[in-house]
């Protein structure tokens, strides 16, 4: 055998072949047999040890069974993985869920906000029931029809929402139909002026001149009672004056000039309260004594040296035009045969 082919066992340890040799068994008896030396059987074959069996393979968990591991933030994930992996881990942390919940909560209180007090009402058939008696409303008075009543644009939240200096109120005829509410002053009875052929009642046009002058292009603040048959809302109207900017009753004023009274209907006669009535029927009372507006016919006029007349009420000068005869044609006669203004001319009702 080739010198190289040969190899001794290192000192003091087991040469590979015994160590190998040892381990080989007989096929047949299952005994250790030996393959060199001089007890070695002819028949002793070599057989090489059975590698032992690999481990058994645990089965491996599905996929909603595995344990959720971390990721990294900033690991690329694709357009699919993100449409059906949901991060329940991150939504349901107490944090996030917090978070959540005011921002709902603070939706919501907005959304009630801005739908009680910041929502523009064009009309007084857009309020709803629930505001009457429990809301102001404050806007601008764009136009004066009458002693009593004016027409106002809704401005919510007034000058702190922009109004004025961020969102301007229209002015044009065009712009503003359809978009002002009709408000009729709660407690007062102004004297009316000439309309639908009939004649104007005295001091009416001092009564329209000073309301025009009073509130005409004023921001107001009106406290709404509800609605009368005419679509009108009924409210207590109030506007700031200088020098000193307080508050002022419009319908008040009106009483202490005597260029109101107090409303006198059997029925449907609103003052927004019993103290406010009170107040009211002082005022007048007030004025009436002092001889103010129409109350100084009954009084003899200038320092009582005139002619005392009996005053006719708003109310009363109502009743009597209704006795007015009305011809199919719309023109409005009186009983003895005359128009309702004294003249001989026809005029015509609008219907």
């Amino acid at each position: 055998m080739p010198w190289g082919l040969w190899s001794y066992p290192p000192p003091g340890g087991t040469d590979d072949a015994s160590s190998s040799a040892s381990k080989i068994k007989d096929n047949v008896n299952n005994k250790p047999v030996k393959t060199s030396g001089p007890e070695a059987g002819a028949d002793a074959v070599a057989t090489p040890v059975q590698p032992p069996p690999p481990p058994r393979q645990q089965k491996i968990p599905l996929d909603y069974m595995r344990p959720e591991k971390p990721r990294d933030p900033n690991a690329h994930i694709s357009w699919n993985d993100s449409l059906n992996a949901i991060p329940w881990s991150e939504l349901l942390k107490p944090s996030d869920l917090l978070y959540q919940g005011t921002v709902i909560v603070g939706a919501i209180a907005l959304y009630g906000l801005y739908r009680s007090h910041l929502r523009r009402i064009p009309m007084a058939g857009n309020i709803d029931q629930s505001f009457y008696r429990r809301r102001k409303l404050l806007g601008k008075v764009t136009s004066v029809g009458d002693g009593d009543n004016f027409r106002m644009f809704h401005t919510p939240g007034g000058r702190l929402a922009g109004w004025g200096w961020l969102r301007k109120v229209p002015t044009g005829k065009q712009e503003l139909k359809g978009r002002t509410l009709s408000v009729r002053l709660a407690g007062v009875d102004a004297p009316e002026t000439a309309h639908f052929g009939r004649p104007a009642q005295p001091f009416s046009a001092e009564a329209l001149t000073f309301l025009r002058d009073y509130v005409l292009g004023k921001r107001v603040r009106a406290h709404i009672y509800r609605k009368d048959q005419y679509d009108r809302v009924v409210a207590t109207v109030y506007v700031r004056k200088p020098p000193f900017f307080l508050k002022k009753d419009v319908g008040l004023e009106m009483l202490k000039r005597g260029l109101a009274t107090t409303y006198e209907a059997k029925t449907g006669a609103e003052f927004g309260g019993d103290r406010t009535k009170e107040k009211y029927l002082a005022t007048e009372a007030a004025a009436r004594k002092r001889g103010k507006g129409l109350w100084s016919a009954e009084t003899g006029g200038f320092f009582g040296f005139g002619k005392k007349k009996d005053i006719e009420s708003p109310r009363a000068f109502k009743e009597r035009m209704k006795t007015l005869d009305v011809k199919p044609n719309g023109t409005v006669k009186a009983p003895n045969g005359k128009t309702a203004n004294g003249k001989t001319s026809s005029a015509k009702v609008s219907k």
